[in-house]
Order: structure tokens, then sequence, then C-alpha cells
């Protein structure tokens, strides 16, 4: 049985979803140690049956790898899910501003026209659909005007590939052009109780102009599901191996606010993931917490946060606790 999950809008589209997502990045493999492909579809499975709807992937995870398997995992369900993907890194046409390698290929921000008419036909075909729910810009393209990125996808749109339009990544002059050039729904950026820099200045153009907010690296990578012990190695090409966030000694402080929470989570009969999502909801001006899973248990686990209600007097103890910690943590 579905877990009572809370709907929220995406912007002024009419489109609802589950205020908790599920993110699909690690679930590509670059960056995050490789992916098995069986426990990735059984975690989407998860998600699927505890409530969740909404499904954020994108091109650049794996290079098509993480659409590709979102698409068999929802193959006769998609009329049980919101599906967000992305365009504006791509790695076939040589066009546009370099922004990584992956797989020894050159990887692109590129929001031109042809790129984004190239990109929306291969993201159909691997995620197996006629139409995309929110197509996302993913990194901004210095090269290509955001007036005529919007221009390209309100065509996209008129055609019924997608649906909705978001952008990600963006500065605060980036989402005023984007505001300025037609209906935008929905922004996707890193936020969470570790990464709070939007609060002061996305967030209020959001609401403002009624776009939706996807938080993404909800749990901050891992760090703050209370799972990762000080002693924990990380491997190959797992980018928290050097990421200073993830020192032991930064670990060791996460557990101080772990035990801070405790109390909480144990009103709630949660874990302190499943707060740290309940919180993320809270805020004003988040609308969806993009959480990964890399197997059904994460995946259900990370469900039951979206049915979390928490007081106002428990996420003014959990901002206390998050405020002395982000005093004491080194990076």
């Amino acid at each position: 049985m579905s877990s009572p999950q809370t709907l929220r809008q995406i912007g002024r589209s009419g489109i609802s979803a589950s205020a908790v997502g599920l993110g699909t990045w690690a679930i590509g493999g670059w960056m995050w140690g490789g992916t098995d492909e069986q426990m990735s579809t059984r975690a989407i499975e998860a998600s699927i049956d505890a409530g969740v709807s909404l499904i954020d992937t994108a091109p650049a995870y794996g290079l098509g790898r993480s659409e590709e398997i979102v698409g068999k995992a929802i193959r006769g369900k998609r009329d049980k899910v919101v599906i967000a993907t992305k365009c504006g890194l791509n790695w076939h046409s040589g066009k546009g501003n370099h922004f990584f390698d992956q797989d020894g290929k050159a990887v692109n921000r590129y929001l031109g026209a042809d790129g984004i008419a190239h990109e929306i036909e291969q993201s159909l075909r691997r995620l197996g659909t006629d139409h995309i729910d929110l197509y996302i810009t993913h990194w901004q393209d210095p090269t290509a005007p955001i007036v005529e990125t919007m221009a390209a996808l309100e065509r996209v749109q008129a055609a019924g590939k997608i649906r909705a339009i978001g952008a990600s990544n963006l500065s605060s002059g980036d989402l005023d052009q984007y505001v300025g050039s037609g209906q935008l729904d929905a922004i996707q950026e890193r936020y969470s109780m570790i990464d709070r820099e939007i609060e002061g200045s996305l967030l209020p153009i959001a609401r403002r102009n009624k776009i939706a907010t996807l938080s993404y690296s909800s749990l901050g990578l891992g760090l703050l599901t209370g799972a990762i012990d000080p002693e924990r190695k990380f491997a190959g090409d797992d980018q928290r191996k050097d990421n200073p966030r993830f020192s032991k000694a930064n670990r060791q402080k996460v557990a101080l606010l772990k035990e801070a929470i405790t109390p909480i989570a144990a009103q709630h009969d949660a874990t302190m993931a499943q707060i740290a999502i309940a919180w993320t909801l809270a805020q004003p001006g988040i609308t969806f917490a993009l959480c990964g899973a890399r197997n059904p248990e994460q995946a259900i686990d990370n469900a039951r946060a979206g049915t979390i209600a928490l007081a106002a007097s428990e996420v003014a103890a959990i901002d206390l606790a998050v405020a002395t910690l982000l005093v004491a943590m080194d990076a």
C-alpha cells in the first residue's frame, strides 16, 4: 500500500507531484563509484510503490545511463510518475562551453536551439516515453542568450514533447532573465541543512513568481543521513573521497547534530535522514526535496519523510542545532 505522500504543484503548470522526489544522479554511476542496474531498478520501483511520483534524472548522469535505467523501471507505470529530466550538457556536437570530461568524452554546456532539439529526442528515446513532464536546463550556457533558449524550449513545449519548463544552477540574474522570457515553472538548486545560500538570492524571486523549487543534494551527498560514520572510506571515482566536507572531523560534528535531532526523530519514529528531508520541505520556498536512493530500503526510507509534519517548535530546535553545526564545520 502506498504511503500518503503530500502532493505539491510544479509552479503554474497544473502538474502535481509528491513532495519527496527520487533523484537518480547516483543511479547513473558516474562520480558515485559505479552502478548496479538491477538494484537501481528495484530502488525506482520501491519509490513508486511507496507513493513517490516525482523522478528526476538527466542525460549527464552516466552519459544516458540513468535515463535508460529509469525508462526500463517505469515501463507500464508511466501514468504513475512525473518525469523531470534535463538538457544543456551534451557530448555529441562539440558546440558550447567545455565543462568536464566523462568516460573519455568532452561534455559541453550548450543551450542552443539545435542542441535542445537533439537532446529532447534522445531523452524521449532513452526514457521510452512520448513526453517529459518537466524539462530543465541543467547548467547555464554563457554562449546562449536565455531568451533564445526559452524560445527553443517553448517550441518543444508547443509540440507536446514537454509539459513544463525549469532551470537549474542559476544566478539571480539568470532567473530574472528566465522570468522575463516566458513561463518558468521550476528551478532546481542545491539546498540542504548545510547548503542554504539560495535563501537570500533565488528563493525570494521564485516565491514572488510562483516558481516551484526542487532541492537537490537534500541530504548533503549522504552526509546528513547519519549513516556515514567517521571511519568510512570512499573509493574509486566517488566524489566524496576528496571533499573536505567529508573529513573525519566534520563527520564527527555531524554525529553531534544527529544526537540533537534524535529526540525529535524518536517522536516521529523516524531516522535522522527522514527528519532532515522533512525539515527541508518545511523551509519557506522549498517545494520538493530530491533524494537519491541506490537500493529499495533507502527509497522506502526517503519516501516516508514525505509523510512527516514537523511542528514549528521542532523546526526551531533543529534550526538551532544546524546553526551550531555550520559554525563548527571546517568547510
